[in-house]
């Protein structure tokens, strides 16, 4: 079976990917629309690098529609006969034999710019200028937006066999880098370059906003490069890249030391046996759950082993084995070396482990924990990420096979892997003092039911920030979303006020004290509110309406 790796962390979008066409013929053309030239454009002045070409092209009735999912922060939006001037800046890093390109898009009317910068972050091994990145862009477009992405010299695809390697045993380290980092502060500087040049004038304000790939990236600017952007939302981050990658994997190593490959229909069977008994330990019946810990202390998958399956899939068993339980719990509990040393976390009960239950992700993704079946039985499917994190930069060999790793080898490649990257890639660092020093506001947000990405390592980031800086509330915010999966998806809508609450917190000092969502029980929207960890979400049984955000409050101390 084959997987789409874009479908890995996304689906493809509702409109055709890819840049705007090629511009139309102005009818009258206004002053700025006359300076999408090239000649309007200072070259960006970047230490280390070096423009080699600017690219303008004016897009004129440019009309589309982005739904909130791609917005990940932001509601569906629909643009109309929209004006503006798209310029790509190509570059290079002397010596390094790479080309990146940055590509900006700056409005021009309907809608004007409204002064602001919202750069939009990548996903998977892509930097950005790929398919979410470009419906990102069309959603801060219709915002007034001016709007930037870089492709980190790799190009637009989500795995990296094209470009990791220089020769087999060889990573292109600089390449590596430039996902990792360095792209990321070159395209704000540039972005920056290119408003200045157009309007006369910098941005007020400058935004980023970016999920599971784009994600990380936001976390990495609020380190490493604080005072690229004002306002940074950051959803479903995928830092600790080196520990991220081991935990994809860790379901399938345990399978394969258990030699033991349950049916997708038995993990399917069990996530929903949890959901039914952990749903109430919210004090609210509503198809998901919001106590993780809770759950994983009072649901126990062993009990279920026996229970009668009713699956319409061929040659399934006829009732859960004991194996299945084994498997979903070590998938919910995470990775361990052999001296029972924790190396990351698992997914959350309710998550779908199969890419195949109720809620499954969209895109035909299969779920870490899933396995192909046929009439001859079962065999373990490699999650793609980290299949290719470890064939090539780890054992830096395509034909490394990953699939058959003892636990021993798992531990080993993830030892490997921490070594040699984590300086490179890890976005681990909790000490934001220049961040907060310059102002910045930072949000992250996660879907509790995320299938891909374990929710309780965002969580952790969080911990360490506030470990180390006991006031980090003043800047940083983290939010959890019950019920939703991996960037979107689930029986739970999105956040989708919280970049305008962000905004207002860089610019007003409104801090967001929580967040509405959208959740469908029995096909019906409710409402609800997402709150700043450690604060919980509480109902208020007195109020009488669930579906109503009025009746929840924030409890417990910020």
């Amino acid at each position: 079976m084959c997987l789409n790796p874009l479908s890995v962390f996304s689906t493809n979008p509702p409109t055709t990917p890819g840049p705007p066409p090629p511009p139309t013929m102005a009818a009258a053309p206004i002053p700025l629309a006359a300076a999408c030239t090239p000649s309007t454009f200072t070259a960006p002045s970047i230490f280390g690098a070096s423009v080699l070409s600017i690219d303008t092209s004016l897009v004129t009735n440019f009309s589309a529609s982005v739904l909130s999912a791609f917005r990940y922060t932001q509601p569906s939006i629909t643009l109309s006969n929209t004006t503006f001037c798209n310029v790509t800046v190509t570059y290079t890093h002397p010596g390094q034999n790479d080309n990146v390109i940055v590509e900006a898009w700056l409005p021009v009317e309907n809608p004007s710019w409204n002064q602001r910068l919202q750069a939009i972050g990548g996903g998977g091994f892509a930097a950005g200028r790929f398919e979410l990145t470009y419906e990102g862009m069309k959603g801060a477009l219709g915002d007034g937006y001016a709007t930037v992405t870089t492709d980190a010299g790799i190009g637009s695809s989500q795995e990296p066999s094209g470009w990791a390697l220089v020769s087999p045993g060889n990573v292109n380290l600089y390449k590596l880098r430039n996902l990792g980092s360095v792209s990321l502060n070159d395209a704000a500087i540039i972005g920056k370059s290119l408003i200045q040049s157009f309007y006369g004038e910098e941005p007020k304000y400058s935004y980023w906003n970016g999920c599971s790939g784009g994600g990380r990236q936001g976390l990495m600017l609020a380190q490493r490069y604080p005072t690229a952007y004002d306002g940074i939302a950051a959803g479903a981050p995928a830092n600790y890249w080196t520990e991220l990658f081991a935990s994809m994997q860790w379901p399938e190593v345990f399978m394969n030391s258990i030699q033991s490959y349950p049916h997708h229909c038995e993990l399917d069977a069990l996530t929903a046996l949890a959901v039914q008994e952990c749903d109430k330990l919210d004090g609210v019946v509503d198809g998901v759950i919001a106590d993780v810990d809770g759950c994983l202390a009072k649901f126990d998958p062993s009990k279920a082993a026996g229970k009668p399956l009713n699956c319409s899939s061929p040659n399934a068993p006829s009732t859960i084995s004991e194996a299945a339980a084994q498997v979903i719990k070590a998938s919910w509990e995470g990775s361990f070396k052999a001296n029972d040393e924790r190396i990351w976390y698992g997914l959350n009960p309710g998550a779908d482990l199969t890419g195949q239950g109720p809620y499954a992700p969209p895109g035909g993704t299969l779920g870490l924990a899933t396995t192909i079946c046929t009439g001859e039985g079962c065999v373990p499917f490699t999650f793609p990420l980290s299949d290719f994190w470890n064939r090539y930069f780890v054992a830096k060999d395509p034909s490394f096979v990953t699939g058959n790793l003892t636990k021993a080898e798992f531990e080993k490649l993830y030892r490997d892997s921490r070594r040699e990257y984590h300086s490179m890639v890890g976005t681990d660092d909790p000490d934001l003092t220049d961040f907060r020093a310059a102002g910045g506001k930072l949000v992250t947000y996660h879907g509790l039911s995320d299938y891909v990405i374990a929710p309780k390592g965002t969580l952790h980031y969080h911990e360490a920030v506030r470990s180390l800086m006991p006031d980090s509330s003043k800047f940083y915010r983290h939010y959890d979303i019950p019920g939703m999966g991996h960037c979107f998806g689930g029986p739970t809508g999105q956040p989708t006020s919280l970049f305008d609450q962000l905004r207002a917190w860089v610019e007003n000092g409104t801090a967001p004290e929580s967040s509405p969502y959208e959740l469908m029980v029995s096909n019906q929207a409710q409402q609800r509110i997402a709150c700043p960890h450690p604060q919980k979400a509480k109902f208020n049984k007195g109020c009488g309406n669930a579906a109503d955000a009025a009746c929840w409050a924030c409890k417990g101390k910020l």
